[in-house]
This record gives structure tokens, sequence and C-alpha cells, in this order.
């Protein structure tokens, strides 16, 4: 039988702080997560101004035909960047892919993808992306940077202690090129840190970020967090507070909110995130956030119009369809959350299928169906979650008591 409602709102609510800590419900150790999620914005691909004379008329010589190719790669280059910063991702993909049309293995073209794959949370085609700006620019401390980033972004199923250690080898391939580079300093504590290392090396590499930039809010607000978790909180709290004035864009507000998020502090990342939005009403990573914390107070209906903003921004990303489709199964609004699931099958990994296969997906949809005594909806639930899940004897169980 399916458990009483109250039960059901405090399954839901411990999947939010699942959701909220998405390393340690995947690989079984509290490592904190990255913190990355619209907090790092790799810089555009550099698109060199040229000048060029006018053509002399004669017959095209070959500098010519190369010079005209380099021409249309820079403007090519220009428009995709442009495109990007407009959040017009469809037209800056076309503008970098034409590149590669011209010019295979342009380092520079594929980092630009892997930028907007980023910026809408597609993890997969980002790391395969920057992995060839950084096969193609071996040298380049941006395209390391952003790919030891994207690699920490925890994913469901099996491999992301290899992808952290990954990492980490990225990030110090970028200090060892760029010593003073503040950003890859902190990223390699990010990855020190993905890996469960919350040690002395960890907190050096952040105040080595800070120490070669003080402004640098979010190395501040990673160095906070390594020290609380180090049991340093006295020390963690000015550094927090560092962050916040020195914090004067939405990607770094959300960086504060997600490591309080990270550490429980529900209620005190909530103003945190009305600041940003408050800078950047369609941020998806502030929407996101915001439609977690909200559902973590079973806030649910204030958390609708969040999540579905953040989709309309981001409309490939799984984790604001996935935790929409929760708010509308703990608001027992079967029929949407059964249509959002599904939308979000389209850009579920294999890992990310199976949950939503269960409990907190497609099951818990058919349960609820059971409940209100709509046992061909239930059984249409049932079925589907089997070919997500199949061989799940509670599921076959159950759509056999559904038919």
């Amino acid at each position: 039988m399916r458990a009483p409602w109250f039960n059901r709102a405090g399954i839901v609510f411990g999947m939010m702080l699942c959701l909220s800590l998405p390393v340690v419900c995947v690989v079984g150790q509290d490592v904190g997560g990255d913190a990355s999620i619209g907090i790092f914005r790799a810089k555009n691909p550099e698109a060199r101004k040229r000048t060029r004379p006018a053509p002399k008329r004669g017959p095209r010589t070959p500098a010519a035909s190369n010079a005209a190719l380099e021409d249309r790669v820079e403007d090519l280059l220009g428009k995709g960047n442009e495109f990007r910063d407009a959040r017009r991702f469809a037209e800056a993909e076309a503008s970098y892919r034409g590149i590669l049309k011209i010019k295979p293995r342009d380092g520079r073209a594929a980092y630009g993808l892997g930028n907007i794959y980023f910026d809408q949370q597609r993890w997969d085609e980002a790391e395969s992306s920057y992995r060839d700006a950084v096969l193609w620019s071996p040298t380049e401390v941006d395209g390391l940077v952003a790919l030891s980033v994207v690699l920490v972004q925890p994913r469901a199923g099996a491999g992301n202690a290899k992808r952290f250690a990954e990492a980490e080898g990225f990030a110090r391939r970028a200090v060892t090129i760029a010593p003073k580079n503040a950003v890859a300093w902190d990223r390699l504590g990010v990855a020190l840190q993905s890996r469960g290392v919350w040690s002395n090396e960890t907190e050096q590499a952040y105040r080595r970020a800070v120490e070669l930039d003080p402004q640098f809010a979010v190395a501040y607000a990673h160095l906070a967090r390594v020290l609380n978790k180090m049991g340093r909180r006295a020390d963690a709290a000015p550094l927090y507070e560092q962050a916040g004035q020195l914090a004067k864009d939405p990607a770094t507000l959300n960086l504060i909110a997600e490591s309080l998020q990270a550490e429980q502090q529900w209620e005190n990342s909530e103003p945190v995130l009305k600041r940003a939005l408050e800078l950047e009403a369609r941020n998806p990573t502030a929407l996101l956030l915001m439609g977690r914390v909200l559902s973590v107070f079973k806030r649910y209906q204030e958390a609708e119009p969040h999540l579905k903003l953040a989709i309309e921004v981001s409309p490939r990303a799984f984790e604001p369809h996935h935790l929409l489709g929760s708010a509308y199964l703990a608001l027992e609004r079967y029929e949407e959350a059964e249509e959002t699931y599904e939308r979000a099958l389209g850009f579920a990994s294999p890992g990310d299928r199976r949950q939503l296969a269960g409990a907190y997906g497609l099951e818990g949809v058919g349960d609820g169906y059971l409940e209100a005594k709509k046992k061909p909806s239930a059984a249409r639930a049932y079925r589907r979650a089997l070919e997500l899940d199949p061989g799940n004897k509670r599921l076959e169980r159950k759509l056999s008591d559904a038919r």
C-alpha cells in the first residue's frame, strides 16, 4: 500500500536534500559538490581583430585564400561570442560549428562550443567540446580550467571518481603553465575538494587564489567552505562575509548560496538568491537554486515559476525538469509530474533515467494515480518506469496490481 501523504512529503523533502548535495548521493561520500553550476563562467574565446589591406587585382594566391579563411574564422568567432553573451545559444552554436567546417581542429571554436553547452548545463557535450579544445590547444589555460570545471559537475551513474581525478590533473596543468592565474588555483582547490580532500593543500590552493587576486569573491567563498568543513567555523565566517561584500554579480552570489545550501543553511541562502535574481531575473542557476530551497521548505507553488523559467532559459537542462516534476508530485498534480518527467527523459543520462523510474519519479507518479483510483494511469506510469528500469521486481508487482 502507498505510504500516507505526510510520508510522501518527507520523502520529497529528503530527495531535495539529496539533489542539493549531488556528490553525496552519487558516490556515497561527503565531498560537498563543486559549487560551480552557473558560478564559473568561462571567458569567450578571443576573436582577434584583423586588418588586411584590400586585395590586389590579379590571380588569387594561396596566401590570399588563407587570409580570407582566417578573416572568416574571426568573423564567426566574434558572432559566436556575441550570440553567447545574448544567450542566443542556438545561433552561437551554429557560428562556432561553422568555424569547424572550414577549419577543423580549431581549439577556440571547440572551446566556444564547450562554453555554450556549459551555460546550458549540458555537461556531457561541454566535456566533449572542452576535451577537443585541450587536445587541439594543449597550452591554453582557459581550456584546461574550463575542462576541470565541467569534470567536477557530479553526474548520475558511475565514473564520477575518475572525472574528479582528471579535473585535478587538468587544474594542476593549468597552474603549472600559469602559476599566477588565480582562477586556476581556485579550480585546483575545487578539484581536490570534489575528491573529498579537505586538507591543508586544498586550503592553500584557495589562499593562493585570494593572494593573487584579493578581489576574487569566489575564492573567499570556497576557502570559507573548506574551513567550515575542517571545523574552523570561526575562521570561515569572516570569509563568507568578505565574499558577500565583494560579490557584484549573480554568479558569485550563486556560489555563496550553493555553499550555504550544501551546509544545510537553507534559510540563509534564500536572501542571497533574491539579490542574484534582482541583478539578473533570468539567471538559470539562481532560478534553480531558488526552486530548490523553496522545495526544501515545501513551498512548492512558489518554486514552480522559478523552475519553469529556469527551463525556459535552459530548455535542455535535466535538473530543473526533475525538480519541477518532483514539485508537481509533492503537490499531487500527477499528470503534470508525468509530463515533466517525460520531457526530462530527453536530456537524461543512463543514471538519470533510472532515477526517473524510481519513487521520486514515475513510480511515485504511479503510486499517486493508484491512490486516486486511476488504475489505467497508474499502470501507464509503472509500465514506463519499467522501461527505464527493466527487471525491477517492485515495479513489476505494482504494475500487476494496477492492471
